[in-house]
């Protein structure tokens, strides 16, 4: 007859739950894996089936009751860890929103915005059109399976125990800045071009004041912001494509020392060139 002393199942229970912790984690922030299409029940069992093969490969963990406070506090450490490391990817795609506003806003759609239940905010067309493109090429990657690899390294780098190593919230700072970055160099191109447009307007319209700017001036400025995103579109590729490679490489480094030497603002400060168009 086979019987079950407490101890052995919440050792079951707690090789399970802090694993488990950590990779709902990062399925809450990461893009992708967090999207409001995904019903919860789905994204709840991923998260098991992730966890069910991560934890074989596991050493052992250590011991404490459920409901302790050294229990409490590593479950509350695997969450921090799991939404640290989702955040970093999802910090890309908030760089790829930003130079769809600001092109969509310089086209002069700013009316036409409207809520988007993702991001729980306006948006607009072009924003919408940037995302999904972004989306494309981040699939076309195989983006999601590097995400699975970079949570199943953490518990390497990162390894389930009080005191362990935490997240350093320097790197994760730096790493903010590509939001203003990249998005202000991939809209570089139809901002520019938008805004030589509306001097050449200017200049019309004090040139022959009879014009009526209004009736003129929006649809050549719309017209002059989809010419000029279709044409910047295929130099938005191999941009997005670093973007998307930095983050995931820089999933994997939210756990190091937490100390801010020459190497982390150099490589900072390099990024707008490693993602210019």
């Amino acid at each position: 007859m086979v019987s079950f002393s407490s101890e052995l199942l919440q050792t079951w229970i707690v090789s399970l739950l802090w694993p488990l912790t950590r990779v709902l984690g990062v399925i809450a922030a990461a893009p992708i894996f967090n999207h409001t299409a995904i019903p919860n029940q789905v994204k709840l069992g991923l998260g098991i089936t992730l966890t069910l093969i991560i934890v074989p490969t596991l050493p052992p963990l250590q011991q404490f009751e459920i409901f302790s406070f050294q229990g409490l506090l590593i479950l509350i450490q695997q969450l921090v860890v799991g939404l640290a490391i989702g955040f970093s990817m999802r910090l890309v795609f908030s760089a790829i929103e930003l130079a769809g506003q600001l092109i969509g806003m310089s086209m002069g759609l700013g009316f036409a915005s409207f809520f988007d239940p993702q991001s729980q905010g306006q948006s607009t067309a072009v924003n919408q059109f940037l995302v999904l493109l972004a989306m494309l090429i981040f699939l076309s990657l195989d983006g999601h399976l590097m995400i699975v690899t970079a949570v199943a390294n953490s518990f390497i780098t990162m390894p389930i125990a009080v005191g362990g190593a935490g997240i350093n919230p320097m790197k994760i700072a730096l790493w903010g800045e590509t939001i203003f970055s990249t998005g202000l160099l991939l809209a570089l191109p139809a901002v520019t071009a938008l805004l030589i447009t509306n001097m050449a307007l200017g200049i019309l319209t004090k040139t022959a004041p009879q014009l009526n700017l209004f009736g003129i001036g929006f649809p050549v400025t719309l017209s002059i912001g989809f010419l000029a995103l279709a044409l910047s579109l295929p130099g938005m590729l191999r941009p997005i494509e670093n973007a998307i490679e930095r983050g995931i490489s820089n999933m994997g480094r939210v756990a190091e020392p937490s100390v801010v030497n020459a190497s982390d603002i150099e490589s900072s400060s390099t990024l707008p060139k490693a993602v210019s168009p």
